[in-house]
């Protein structure tokens, strides 16, 4: 971490130090608003040395970002006094701490929706999003999104090498890794990439043992990324039990067996256990889908068989029984999740 150094006072008649704490204590809804008061301001919330300053100190807050479809109601014309109901998506954020859900702005190429089945990762406090099909051709897209909670605003990134769906993703230290899925011809694939938030740039990994269609992918620990699952193209549905696992300092690839249940579709089940190690949350219950990751676990599921969708946040703790919380929502936020990441702002 970088000593911090102004030629002007962040706060007038206050140390520096003290200066600097009073901004990293800001919460993260206020940091537009602050980094317009002048340019001094702008430069250090803006800055990767304040984002992982205000970490180390625990004053960065976790949100839940969730891939969710929208419903609005569409009048068909003065002709026609009935009402029509359109579908897209969009991107919905809860915030533990306050209770409160929002939407983010919609990404200028896509404002009547989202791709669909696009994917979502966060590292560094910003939210990626990722290809998907595009919600009026149906065509696969290899469109790449940045939104920066500081500034409100969407950035496009360098499009994905090769178009894919159902892959895995995970994110670490300013990088999102991709691996396996399928291509626009629906063949299973075993490739791997690495984006580079900071460049820009994609950096080809080495391929994975076997293709990997519809597998989920999970960093651990920040040193791994498991790629969990999926099956060949030759195999529809026939998911397989174990996980290619890249390593973050030995950049190489190793293969995991008996690490999943053969037959079971890994989407949204793969979680990690207080231990560190990977967990099925199927294994705690058949009807819970993880959202989002990260510290406590958001989960969606019903409390019966057939039940109302509902939103939980999960406590586990090791050797104990998970601990569940319903979390109260609007209407407005209550349809299926298609994908989800915590981001830490």
């Amino acid at each position: 971490m970088k000593t911090f150094e102004f030629s002007t006072e962040l706060l007038p008649g206050l140390p520096e130090e003290l200066g600097l704490e009073c901004l990293s204590r800001l919460p993260y809804t206020a940091h537009r608003l602050a980094s317009r008061v002048c340019h001094r301001w702008r430069e250090l919330l803006q800055s990767l040395d304040f984002y992982y300053h205000r970490k180390r100190l625990g004053y960065t807050q976790k949100l839940a970002c969730l891939l969710l479809v929208f419903n609005s109601a569409i009048q068909n014309g003065p002709k026609n006094p009935s009402v029509s109901v359109s579908s897209s998506y969009g991107i919905a954020v809860f915030d533990s701490v306050s209770q409160s859900w929002d939407r983010l702005a919609p990404i200028p190429k896509y404002l009547n929706g989202l791709p669909l089945f696009c994917q979502l990762a966060s590292c560094e406090g910003k939210l990626v999003v990722m290809g998907g099909w595009d919600p009026v051709m149906y065509d696969p897209v290899t469109d790449v999104f940045i939104y920066d909670f500081v500034t409100q605003q969407w950035r496009q990134g360098k499009d994905m090498p090769s178009k894919r769906s159902f892959f895995a993703i995970g994110a670490c230290g300013g990088r999102v890794f991709v691996a396996g899925g399928h291509d626009e011809n629906k063949n299973a694939s075993r490739t791997a990439w690495v984006y580079d938030l900071r460049t820009d740039e994609w950096t080809e990994l080495g391929e994975l043992s076997q293709d990997r269609d519809e597998c989920e992918g999970v960093v651990i620990g920040e040193e791994e990324f498991w790629v969990v699952s999926g099956y060949r193209t030759e195999s529809q549905g026939q998911f397989d039990g174990s996980a290619d696992v890249y390593g973050f300092k030995s950049e190489q690839w190793r293969r995991v067996e008996g690490v999943w249940e053969p037959g079971r579709c890994p989407r949204s089940c793969v979680g990690i256990g207080e231990d560190g190690k990977l967990l099925n949350w199927a294994e705690i219950d058949p009807g819970v889908r993880v959202r989002a990751s990260g510290g406590r676990v958001l989960v969606t599921g019903s409390e019966y068989g057939c039940g109302a969708l509902g939103f939980y946040t999960v406590e586990t703790k090791e050797g104990q029984n998970s601990k569940m919380e319903n979390i109260s929502m609007p209407n407005e936020f209550s349809e299926f999740v298609h994908a989800g990441c915590y981001a830490e702002i």
